[in-house]
């Protein structure tokens, strides 16, 4: 009777042992970080850092208390990025500045007016064997053509010709009063573009009647003639500089808006990591407590919580 009586007890340990494993066990399979979360004062809301490095890189990641090298990284790139800006738009404004004066030194109205009527000099017709008169050049004999300047009238010719500013296509008109105070050129973003790039424009440079030349270029599909003279190409090699400040500047435009979104996606996605790393990291173990004073040998259960 006393075995069947500590066989009863045995197998009641162990349903009851069983029955814990049951309620248990599934439980490992959740969240085991949850409770630690509840009970964490410091709750992390995605949405502020996200607005936070939005508007200042690496301010989210300062309140997500992440390492100071990623506070440092985001902020930096920051302050670099606006200080390339700076200094490459200033010094591409500068640039912009010399060659436009440059070419408002050594281009002017009456040397575009006089090379596309009369030409170069008698010893300049000829260029590597090639006479300004051939078809390739008829760019540079003509006022009219892809392009053309805006010329402001002021005084008497306005009423001559019944407005204040007139196409170069029209500069034959204005032959008679081309030496005129009367007569300017509009020198906007257009003029200092269309006198660098277009052949038709070339006679307006100070040594074009004595040095200008030709060269080919090739377009791809095609080889084309470039006319210059060595002021222009002075004064294009002076642009270019200047552009390639420009798009040093915009590149860093780029920089630093890369840099806000990287550091707002890595406000909200690194203290998701973060909670997944403590996650995996946590794990429970259930075992059995042997006990040779108990029939069945079962003292009781082991929870041990691993973090």
């Amino acid at each position: 009777m006393v075995m069947n009586q500590g066989h009863t007890s045995g197998y009641y340990s162990i349903f009851k042992l069983t029955l814990a494993l049951v309620t248990i066990l599934p439980l490992q399979g959740q969240d085991t970080t949850s409770n630690v979360i509840k009970n964490d004062t410091a709750i992390v809301y995605p949405g502020r850092p996200l607005i936070m490095s939005l508007v200042l890189p690496g301010r989210g990641q300062l309140y997500n208390k992440e390492p100071l090298w990623k506070v440092g990284l985001f902020a930096g790139v920051e302050l670099g990025s606006l200080l390339s800006i700076y200094l490459a738009n200033k010094n591409a404004d500068e640039l912009r500045r010399e060659y436009q004066e440059f070419a408002d030194e050594n281009w002017n109205l009456y040397n575009w007016w006089s090379f596309t009527k009369n030409g170069p000099n008698t010893d300049a017709q000829w260029v590597n064997d090639r006479h300004y008169a051939e078809e390739d050049f008829k760019a540079m004999r003509d006022f009219s053509g892809t392009h053309h300047l805006t010329i402001h009238l002021s005084g008497d010719l306005v009423n001559i010709f019944n407005t204040e500013l007139i196409s170069s296509d029209s500069l034959d008109m204005l032959s008679n009063y081309i030496g005129s105070d009367d007569i300017s050129l509009v020198r906007d973003r257009h003029f200092y573009e269309n006198i660098g790039k277009y052949d038709q424009f070339v006679g307006g440079w100070s040594d074009a009647a004595s040095d200008w030349y030709w060269e080919e270029k090739d377009v791809g599909d095609s080889i084309e003639i470039v006319i210059k003279t060595p002021k222009k190409q002075n004064f294009l090699d002076q642009r270019y500089t200047a552009n390639q400040w420009l798009s040093f500047a915009k590149y860093s435009v780029t920089a630093l808006m890369f840099n806000h979104v990287i550091s707002g996606l890595d406000a909200v996605w690194s203290p998701q990591r973060k909670k997944q790393r403590e996650k995996d990291e946590t794990e429970t173990e259930v075992s059995l407590i042997f006990n040779p004073y108990n029939t069945s040998g079962i003292g009781g259960i082991s929870l041990s919580l691993y973090f």
